[in-house]
């Protein structure tokens, strides 16, 4: 019996998350990883572009981050009272390098951190309402688990990804289209007396790539300020990816509150919240507090040494220098190679995130706009770039990262091996099965574009 095999029998589905389910790989058993690579369990050699989603942008197991996660590990255990030496520094530097943060609060994961944000929110305010984007993933939680990748009908109306939420809790969520302004001020000429916040990726990287307009991240702003709500940046994913100041220091909006997770510490599992002060007070760390915040894992020693190694590492060396020229690189040259082989595409993302939507220009503004997109091609030469030694995760609008490990020489590679599953996709017709093609869907039937 095969690892896989063995993996079912004790694992629903044989993995440890939905997202890591994917149709024609389910025999894939990690080994092994180094730098821009990973190894499977038949000792096969892959570059990766998923990178577990973004958070290694150093690459794996950065040889720096992983020394100081050794050191930590022979001084420190798990202790759960009190604070360490590491905390305090750690909150200083994200204090100071984070245009919103003056107060910041230590989470084990991402989703925590959201979790904790709209908490906040709604006990500062006193009001009932969510805002979100369609498009936009917050993680698992009840209030904004829905409408991330929705079935063409069912784009507009409440689209929850899983069974299980109360029918009240969705309702206190309103959903608007990324990138539609008059929609925002809309939403707050309605509602905005009961609108405690609005949560909102700068960039939606769960679809892919949605570049955000000026005017949308400025109303955004206005509107809160003017009612009164609490903006929240979710800046999980773009968080030191893009900046070590998060999107909000290149866009220059400063939310309230600010959300991070383990890219800050190049995949350990990490997160944060951070904000205004007077927000971040009302948490029962502070003696007093009313809005209650707990977790023993919270600035555990380990991902607390990852995460500031990666800090000085990113303060201290050209990785954003490196891994937004390959990316520059790598969308120039995937753009002529589309046009060379008359394949309709668009190729965006920003700085290290690329993606290639198969569909008319222009750019995307909106969730609505990637509808479009030709999802059996877009998984089909995915599966196809696994026979060529290049992984992208074959599962529909997701996004492909460079890490500071990768070369020049990879992404040659990967343009060699993009040319040909493509050229192969087109010849077969794509995948006739895409069933299982998109996950974050809706809880209703999903059928991918063609």
């Amino acid at each position: 019996m095969t690892l896989a095999e063995r993996a079912r029998r004790v694992i629903p589905g044989g993995v440890n998350s939905g997202q890591r389910s994917i149709p024609g790989l389910t025999d894939l058993v990690i080994a092994r990883t180094g730098g821009s690579r990973f190894w499977d369990s038949e000792g096969r050699e892959f570059t990766d572009y998923h990178a577990a989603f973004g958070p290694p942008l150093l690459g794996h197991n950065d040889p720096d981050v992983a020394a100081a996660v050794a050191d930590a590990s022979g001084r420190l255990g798990l202790t759960g009272v009190a604070v360490t030496e590491a905390e305090v520094v750690l909150a200083e530097q994200l204090a100071e390098l984070i245009p919103s943060i003056e107060q910041v609060l230590l989470t084990s994961t991402g989703s925590e951190a959201t979790f904790h944000a709209l908490r906040v929110a709604r006990a500062a305010t006193g009001r009932r309402l969510v805002v979100k984007f369609q498009g936009c993933y917050h993680g698992w939680h009840d209030s904004v688990s829905l409408n991330v990748i929705s079935a063409p009908d069912r784009v507009g109306r409440h689209d929850p990804t899983s069974t299980g939420i109360l029918p009240e809790v969705l309702d206190a969520t309103l959903v608007l289209r990324f990138n539609d302004a008059a929609a925002v001020r809309q939403a707050f000429a309605e509602h905005g007396t009961d609108i405690a916040a609005v949560i909102v990726e700068p960039i939606p990287h769960n679809v892919g790539a949605l570049l955000p307009t000026e005017e949308f991240l400025r109303t955004l702003r206005e509107e809160c300020t003017a009612a009164g709500s609490v903006l929240v940046f979710d800046e999980v994913i773009t968080g030191f990816r893009h900046a070590l100041g998060g999107y909000q220091a290149i866009c220059g909006v400063t939310p309230d509150l600010t959300t991070l997770g383990k890219a800050i510490a190049n995949g350990a599992p990490i997160g944060a919240l951070g904000g205004r002060a007077d927000l971040m007070e009302r948490f029962s760390s502070r003696p007093g507090g009313p809005v209650f915040f707990a977790g023993t894992y919270n600035g555990h020693p380990l991902p607390v040494a990852a995460a500031l190694a990666t800090i000085g590492k990113l303060r201290e060396q050209p990785v954003h220098e490196h891994v937004f020229r390959l990316g520059e690189r790598v969308r120039t040259e995937l753009t002529a190679l589309y046009r060379r082989i008359g394949v309709p595409a668009v190729v965006t993302g920003y700085g290290s995130v690329f993606v290639t939507y198969f569909m008319p220009g222009p750019a995307p503004l909106s969730y609505d706009d990637l509808l479009a997109n030709d999802t059996a091609l877009f998984v089909g030469y995915r599966r196809h770039l696994v026979e060529h030694g290049v992984f992208e995760l074959p599962l529909n609008l997701k996004r492909s990262h460079l890490s500071y490990a990768h070369t020049d020489a990879d992404v040659d590679r990967l343009l060699e091996a993009t040319e040909a599953a493509v050229t192969h996709t087109l010849a077969e017709g794509g995948p006739g099965d895409l069933a299982h093609a998109s996950t974050m869907g809706g809880t209703g039937p999903m059928t991918g574009a063609r």
